[in-house]
């Protein structure tokens, strides 16, 4: 019997919505906007890849607390990364209540959750909803470690160049893995931080803050 992933399965679901819309645009069942189809299916992928780089960086149930995985491709230093590295600096999360500071850099995937804290390509850098995940355990990197400690009123301050604001936790819940909805665009200006749960590959850790009045 062949035995499916959760990734592949994602995949696979992915591809099928894809299909399924564009024929439904085709055979004029639903209204030919074309800016308005491409804007969609764009989303539906992001959104999607984002689900799979998640799950495929999730900590298993045998995954041990001091267990790491080490990195072996070696970073040459070029202009180029000089640059990107200048820029992360000025990327970054500071959490007083745990102690934590960390760079910010952009995606979700494993080498950048390795080395920082990512961000959600599909949320704003500044206003409206900035969407940020992290490891919590079994990386070399576990910048989340002690997010479940946040309670309601804790400051989370947000720094991007010469942007910075600072956050008042209202929400600290767990979620379905499959869940995006915390992850909307807001009017409001917010951030939500995403990571694993111990021992449970379905489901989320979010803590959600608003921003500080002055």
């Amino acid at each position: 019997m062949i035995s499916y992933t959760k990734r592949y399965v994602n995949i696979v679901s992915l591809a099928i919505t894809i299909l399924v819309y564009i024929f439904l645009i085709r055979t004029n069942l639903l209204p030919q906007k074309n800016d308005f189809e491409k804007h969609l299916i764009s989303n539906i992928f992001k959104r999607s890849t984002v689900l799979v780089e998640l799950n495929s960086n999730n900590i298993n149930q045998d995954t041990k607390e001091d267990s790491k995985i080490q990195n072996n491709n070696p970073i040459i230093q070029t202009e180029e990364n000089s640059q990107i590295a200048t820029k992360e600096s000025n990327w970054k999360i500071k959490i007083p209540k745990i102690s934590l500071e960390a760079s910010i850099s952009e995606g979700t995937g494993k080498e950048v959750m390795d080395k920082y804290v990512g961000h959600f390509e599909e949320t704003s850098k500044k206003s409206g909803n900035i969407g940020l995940a992290a490891h919590n355990r079994g990386y070399a990197v576990n910048y989340f470690a002690r997010i479940k400690e946040l309670q309601e009123g804790d400051e989370i301050i947000y720094k991007y160049n010469d942007f910075e604001k600072t956050y008042t936790v209202i929400e600290n819940k767990i979620i379905k893995d499959t869940d995006w909805e915390d992850l909307e665009e807001t009017e409001e200006n917010k951030i939500t931080l995403i990571t694993c749960v111990e021992n449970e590959p379905e489901y989320r850790r979010c803590i959600q803050g608003i921003e500080k009045r002055r």
